[in-house]
């Protein structure tokens, strides 16, 4: 089981499932610049993380998410929630309305709204559905903050179809791709960072001195962060908007 979900477990799979999807939806959409369904995900989750919310706060949970008549009035009567951590009496339930807000309010949810869905909007979207869901981890798993971040960043790996993975090796499908464009993709699409032997396998690189120099060649451009001594490897935000506009180039994520 997946080391997110298996955090959540104890909140019924009618409510964490689409919790989880609609997240990984957010972060998928973010990554390919879909600024639109970006953000109605962003309504749908606040619908869901509520129902958990008043689920914990009741010590019964609804077998499917539910949106109340009227959301924000429904957020505010959480706050009279009692045996409940305070972020899930005050914080979250005052983010869940703005969340929604943007979804209604912002072009997105209503054709003909006042102000065009952008990517601002999609930028507050991702951090608060991303601090959200790692309140709810912490929570639920008794986590530190580091710690359940460092769950969640499981969950927020760019799905990428020329990405083949069957959980512990991954291929890239277009061996065609230039060695920088392979490895930007591999470590791009694995959130919380790679180990230098992980990539040597998955490449099947018979030139490991050539592997090494272009990942320090992208270390030094700020494009990833190779740390020799952790042998560790992570994507930077520079090296997120290279995979970007390789993405684009290439048509490499899902059709239009």
């Amino acid at each position: 089981m997946n080391t997110a979900v298996k955090a959540l477990s104890s909140i019924p799979a009618g409510l964490r499932d689409p919790l989880v999807a609609e997240y990984q939806n957010i972060v998928q959409n973010y990554l390919e610049r879909r600024w639109l369904p970006s953000e109605l995900s962003g309504g749908r989750f606040s619908e869901i993380v509520y129902t958990i919310l008043v689920g914990y706060a009741k010590g019964t949970y609804a077998a499917t998410p539910s949106k109340p008549s009227n959301f924000v009035e429904a957020c505010k009567k959480l706050e009279a929630s009692t045996g409940v951590p305070r972020s899930f009496q005050i914080l979250v339930p005052r983010l869940l309305p703005a969340l929604y807000e943007i979804r209604n309010n912002r072009s997105v949810g209503h054709v003909g709204g006042d102000v065009d869905p952008n990517h601002m909007d999609a930028v507050v979207v991702l951090s608060m559905c991303n601090w959200i869901m790692a309140e709810l981890v912490r929570v639920f798993h008794g986590l530190s903050v580091m710690e359940a971040q460092e769950v969640v960043d499981t969950l927020a790996e760019a799905r990428i179809p020329i990405i083949w993975s069957d959980g512990e090796v991954k291929r890239v499908l277009l061996p065609e791709l230039k060695l920088r464009e392979q490895l930007l993709l591999l470590v791009a699409s694995s959130a919380s960072g790679v180990t230098l032997k992980e990539l040597i396998s998955w490449i099947e690189s018979k030139d490991t001195g050539y592997l090494l120099k272009t990942l320090r060649v992208l270390h030094a451009a700020r494009l990833v962060e190779f740390n020799d001594e952790a042998d560790t490897v992570k994507i930077l935000p520079p090296g997120t908007k290279v995979v970007q506009q390789l993405v684009r180039n290439h048509n490499l994520f899902r059709a239009n």
